[in-house]
């Protein structure tokens, strides 16, 4: 009878007495009835007060206070789960006294207006059902996302966040005190998984990434969740963007079947995917974009742009859902200008073997393929304006001085994968505890 039973077996239950334990969620008076719903990690447990004295047990008590209750165990299909307990006896564990400054068991506003207060309210709003699916949702995603990667032979390695200079270059890099040295936050593990290609052949990493980045949007942070794949012995860019494609279809096909009740509640847009990855080139979307209608009223021409602005990821994920079926879609063939040192390019075709994995009008993964020539690496480094020389490239560029194969791989926004699937207009409303430029607490 002690044993403690969970909010999601108690339709299993109907006439045994039981107990459960968690925190108060609700009171209400029902036509002369009180009634009392607790919260465990499970779900809701909706209760019957009768007897006075035990209601009496409640006298200036608030929400969250933690309670053990046993009771009789009533089929009810209008209580969640479909029954309730009657008959039963409160013990206050842990009582709380004073009234919270938001109410959990009423819906949670995201509006942009309304964003401070929530995250403000972070530690308390967390309680509210539908805010803890948003994370359940994002957990499952995570684990299903490592589960694939292991399943196909990858090695999880975890690299470190403090660095003697930036992975990439650039001024948008957190940089701080290390001991009388100046270190800097890793803005992602970029060289180090690709060293590690050289030892296990494919490896991944989901781990936090820092960007200085001045922005305040609703698609950037300064503290993010990064997947970052590296897979070695590839045949071509083509591989790589089938895997990775592959990699994130195969996610979101077991979210929706694992989670189909809570996306529904959610108000989660419905899932369509291709049997492929659609894919267009990125000349391709200037010129469908720069022909449409509202870029023509608009007065906007994208040809001679390097890159895709948001309008034309919204644009061309729009296209390829409705057209082709696809949430996913592929641009691809960037000008050889926007290239990264590190990137494999076709002066042919002057582009570079990079593309970018795009979901419901964001950017989700870069894509590229990796030189692995270290004459070639040295070469393409000092036209980028590095020194060779300098002690954050020696380490790296050993490890292609004595061998990497062809490699390639991604680095896959978690944190934009879990907004985007939700269907949430923010992407700070799908991490915990966000930081930007503005938010360092809590």
């Amino acid at each position: 009878m002690n044993e403690r039973k969970l909010a999601r077996e108690l339709k299993e239950l109907v006439g045994q007495k039981i107990t459960v334990k968690g925190w108060l969620h609700k009171k209400r008076l029902l036509g002369g009835l009180n009634f009392l719903t607790l919260r465990d990690r499970s779900g809701l447990i909706q209760m019957l007060v009768e007897d006075k004295d035990e209601m009496e047990k409640l006298r200036g008590l608030q929400i969250g206070t933690v309670l053990s209750v046993s009771g009789v165990v009533v089929a009810d299909e209008r209580a969640p789960g479909g029954a309730e307990l009657h008959n039963v006896v409160l013990t206050v564990e842990t009582p709380v006294t004073d009234e919270p400054p938001i109410e959990i068991d009423k819906p949670i506003s995201h509006k942009s207006e309304h964003l401070d207060t929530l995250f403000d309210n972070r530690v308390l709003n967390i309680r509210n059902v539908q805010e803890g699916k948003i994370f359940r949702i994002r957990a499952a995603m995570t684990q299903y996302l490592r589960e694939y990667l292991i399943e196909n032979e990858f090695v999880e390695i975890d690299t470190p966040k403090f660095l003697g200079a930036a992975t990439e270059g650039g001024a948008e890099v957190f940089t701080l005190d290390y001991f009388g040295k100046e270190a800097t936050l890793a803005q992602s593990p970029q060289f180090y998984k690709q060293i590690m290609v050289g030892a296990f052949e494919r490896v991944f990493e989901i781990n936090h990434a820092y960007r200085a980045e001045p922005s305040a949007t609703t698609r950037h942070m300064t503290e993010l969740t990064m997947l970052d794949v590296e897979m070695g012995f590839v045949s071509g860019h083509e591989e790589v963007r089938e895997f990775v494609g592959g990699l994130a279809a195969s996610v979101l096909r077991r979210t929706y079947s694992d989670f189909a009740d809570e996306l529904k509640s959610l108000q989660a847009p419905e899932l369509r995917l291709a049997e492929r990855v659609p894919e267009f080139t990125v000349a391709e979307i200037h010129e469908m974009y720069s022909s449409s209608a509202a870029a023509k009223k608009a007065g906007v021409d994208t040809r001679d742009e390097k890159d895709l602005t948001p309008d034309e990821e919204r644009f061309i994920c729009e296209y390829a859902r409705k057209e082709l079926g696809s949430d996913l879609v592929y641009a691809t063939d960037f000008p050889i200008e926007a290239a990264k040192f590190y990137h494999k390019v076709d002066a042919e075709k002057g582009v570079t073997k990079w593309a970018d994995l795009l979901y419901r009008g964001l950017e989700l993964a870069t894509v590229p393929l990796r030189e692995n020539n270290y004459e070639k690496m040295i070469e393409q480094m000092k036209k980028a304006g590095l020194d060779v020389d300098a002690e954050g490239y020696k380490y790296y560029l050993q490890a292609f001085k004595y061998g990497l194969p062809m490699h390639g791989g991604c680095g896959f926004g978690v944190d934009r994968f879990v907004k985007q699937t939700v269907g949430l207009a923010n992407i700070k409303e799908a991490v915990l505890f966000p930081r930007d430029i503005n938010r360092l607490t809590p």
